[in-house]
């Protein structure tokens, strides 16, 4: 079965081929990050109107990339949500009338579920059951694994989440969007001179909250006015440790707590160097095992799309009435998702 996956949930339109025989075909991406930059963070308006102008461009594209047609193309996933609703409109609706037109079954896809399923699109992909950590957008949750659909929350954020604590710390520092890989690359240049709080480190819970840490930046930043350059370093590199040292406990507690041995990473915080280093580190000392999605998979793109949606539709029994309305779910809980 040959999958066409769309991803248009916010600043990034991802195209992708999924064959359940022969794995990831072809895959194209288009960021919008310059275009933001200006801004200093999402527009979304603007966003929609550039995944119009990039959706089609890209599928020919990837088909081409693959030397596949339209008509080779058996089934349509996209994702439903959550997200930006316009965003999420664009490819919805694209997703929804291409396969009209070629009289072929769409499924879609919850976004969290892409980043959740997409370290199998590795050579050497974890078995089930896994404890995932999510370190997307908005989102940092502790995930109990068991199969595709068969998901357990163990943890999740209580204010500001990971990315977001990133994002926010690095305009305290005067750098430019997006802010997180800014701030990883300044912390790079940094010594530990300062202590920030870990934030529920020892709550005994696998909960997070990292709103606090970012004013405790505030502070810091308000007492070393004018900031000089290493003084920036300094606080990045502190503030980088504070995040990386809370997610990696939690997540080592959470393989203790579930008994199990296999973790995941995923979403854009998932690629910060400093993380994987210490998850690396721990799960080696607990003979315990870490898995990653590549990079670009990190971040936003249409091949977990294309994964998730070609897992799914394996699982399901399609009749041929098929129904081509839709709607977005700007917001979605993971947990209201079933097993197919």
């Amino acid at each position: 079965m040959l999958v066409l996956g769309v991803e248009s949930s916010c600043d990034e339109t991802g195209i992708a081929l999924y064959d359940t025989e022969h794995g990831l075909l072809a895959h194209a991406l288009y960021s919008q990050v310059e275009m933001h930059a200006e801004y200093g963070g999402v527009v979304p308006e603007l966003a929609s109107r550039d995944h119009i102008r990039r959706v089609l461009p890209l599928t020919k594209t990837t088909l081409d990339n693959a030397g596949k047609t339209l008509h080779d193309i058996n089934a349509i996933a996209y994702t439903q949500g959550p997200g930006l609703s316009g965003a999420l409109l664009v490819g919805t609706s694209f997703a929804e009338s291409l396969a009209f037109g070629l009289k072929i079954p769409t499924i879609g896809v919850h976004h969290l579920e892409g980043h959740l399923l997409a370290p199998l699109l590795e050579d050497n992909p974890p078995a089930f059951p896994f404890v995932a950590l999510l370190v997307s957008g908005g989102h940092t949750q502790l995930m109990r694994v068991d199969d595709i659909g068969q998901y357990a929350l163990l943890g999740d954020t209580l204010d500001d989440a990971a990315g977001e604590a990133f994002d926010k710390t690095a305009k305290l520092l005067g750098l430019g969007y997006p802010g997180g890989p800014a701030l990883s690359k300044l912390a790079q240049h940094g010594k530990p001179r300062f202590k920030l709080p870990r934030p529920l480190l020892n709550s005994g819970d696998l909960n997070f909250s990292f709103s606090g840490l970012k004013t405790s930046v505030l502070t810091l930043v308000n007492q070393h006015q004018p900031l000089d350059k290493q003084t920036q370093a300094d606080i990045a590199y502190e503030f980088q440790e504070a995040v990386t040292e809370v997610l990696t406990k939690k997540c080592m507690s959470a393989l203790r707590d579930t008994g199990l041995d296999n973790l995941i990473v995923s979403g854009g915080v998932g690629a910060n160097a400093k993380l994987r280093e210490k998850l690396n580190a721990a799960t080696k000392r607990k003979l315990c095992k870490v898995s990653y999605p590549r990079l670009e998979f990190c971040t936003d793109n249409g091949a977990m799309i294309a994964f998730a949606g070609a897992m799914r539709l394996k699982a399901m029994q399609h009749s041929e009435e098929r129904n081509y309305s839709f709607s977005v779910k700007p917001r979605w809980n993971l947990s209201e998702l079933q097993a197919p």
